[in-house]
């Protein structure tokens, strides 16, 4: 079984992983895989599954739970559910690659404590609460009662960034890039 590294992203929503993962992706000499995530919700804006998420009933997410099939899962907020499947990071490791998670602090610290010296754990910090809030609202995806959940949760997520192997403030998303490129060079070619 061939098995490479994993890079994980985590941060509060709208701090700028995304953007971030899709920026590391872009740097061939990394090789890495994104691995989808799978979740009980239903698609927004323009999602598809299978590339953006492994978009699952709430029944079929718990028979997976139950099933084991999961490396790290969350219930993120009521009945509305995150995990990676272990068959997602096995397929991007037989394909050669290694993996890059775009994924919440929970899921992300598990994944480290799963493998900690195969994991290059990220956090990318927003530049201030007030900063988070302005990006979800331009997103235009969630209603106000969503996005005042995602900011009320932040706080905590925050408090959990030393627990990461390195911390990145996304207050340039330029630097920012550069940085996260630094760090997954270091970790992968050391």
């Amino acid at each position: 079984m061939n098995q490479g590294k994993l890079i994980v992203l985590s941060a509060p929503s709208g701090s700028g992983k995304t953007t971030l993962v899709k920026h590391l992706l872009n740097q061939e000499e990394f090789n890495l895989g994104f691995s989808i995530s799978a979740a009980s919700r239903d698609p927004r804006g323009e999602e598809v599954h299978g590339k953006d998420y492994y978009f699952l009933s709430l029944r079929e997410f718990k028979d997976k739970i139950k099933s084991d099939e999961f490396l790290e899962w969350e219930e993120v907020y009521r009945d509305n559910f995150y995990g990676t499947l272990k068959t997602e990071v096995q397929r991007l490791w037989d394909s050669g690659k290694h993996v890059i998670f775009d994924i919440d602090v929970v899921g992300g610290l598990d994944i480290k404590r799963i493998y900690p010296d195969r994991t290059l754990a990220i956090f990318v910090k927003p530049p201030s609460i007030e900063e988070l809030k302005i990006r979800l609202k331009k997103r235009k995806t969630e209603s106000e009662d969503k996005i005042n959940m995602r900011v009320a949760k932040a706080s905590t997520e925050m408090a959990t960034a030393p627990q990461f192997d390195a911390i990145v403030t996304n207050d340039d998303l330029e630097k920012a890039k550069v940085e996260v490129s630094q760090l997954v060079r270091k970790f992968l070619f050391k």
